[in-house]
């Protein structure tokens, strides 16, 4: 049986400007990887509301899990909630429960939990929260899409929060095995070893050091026997 799928949705207008450096894809495909759920597809989107309503319903009904990234806090253009709950026809508007959170953790800090921060209250009327142990202000989970802060911690923390409710497979393994040849010259016997090993996913990542090339080979599965298998017959082809 293969494992469950997800994909990410990654909101934000300063990720596609190259303003914000995105970290919590690289996060969550490691996450996923050791829990057994296979991460197929990422995408980034900018604040504008059709495109995000778009991805979220495409990535919803292909995969078994998707997670979002950015858009879920206290400014004008936080519009990610607003958009998860129009593509899963919902309504939206500042939740008790999650009111009642921020609500006691700006009493605490001492700050005005003023207008602009209720806006982080603002949850689809049929989500459940999910927990934030950083920050406090929640993300959801509505459907098989859980919503999430962009903010490293805040999104690893979520991440922490949600990984536990998800059905895993088996961790993905990998061997990796470097090649100092071109890849023109390593493609034949490797097309050969993926035909054989079909099972296995079977990539190469060439480099160039000190005018030299080569080749990172690494073998991806789920049956460490079977990568095993496939690394001796791959050093014995290249040695």
């Amino acid at each position: 049986m293969s494992n469950p799928t997800a994909a990410m949705l990654v909101i934000g207008d300063e990720i596609l400007s190259g303003r914000t450096r995105d970290a919590n894809m690289h996060y969550l495909a490691g996450e996923l990887t050791k829990h057994g759920v296979d991460l197929r597809e990422v995408r980034v989107v900018g604040d504008e509301k059709a495109d995000i309503i778009a991805a979220l319903q495409h990535l919803a009904g292909r995969y078994d899990t998707v997670f979002t990234s950015g858009g879920i806090g206290p400014t004008h253009d936080d519009i990610t909630a607003d958009c998860v709950a129009e593509a899963f026809g919902q309504s939206i508007d500042i939740r008790d429960d999650a009111r009642a959170l921020l609500a006691a953790h700006y009493e605490n800090s001492g700050l005005e939990f003023n207008a602009a921060r209720q806006r982080m209250a603002r949850i689809p009327a049929e989500a459940t929260l999910i927990d934030n142990p950083v920050s406090v202000a929640p993300g959801f989970t509505v459907e098989n899409v859980h919503v999430m802060a962009g903010v490293p911690s805040v999104f690893q923390a979520m991440v922490a929060s949600v990984m536990p409710t998800l059905t895993g497979g088996k961790p993905l393994l990998s061997q990796s095995l470097r090649i100092d040849r071109g890849e023109g010259d390593i493609a034949g016997p490797l097309a050969a070893l993926a035909e054989e090993f079909s099972d296995l996913s079977i990539g190469s990542y060439p480099f160039q050091r000190d005018g030299a090339f080569g080749a990172n080979i690494v073998i991806r599965g789920t049956d460490g026997a079977r990568i095993d298998a496939a690394m001796t017959k791959l050093a014995e082809t290249f040695a």
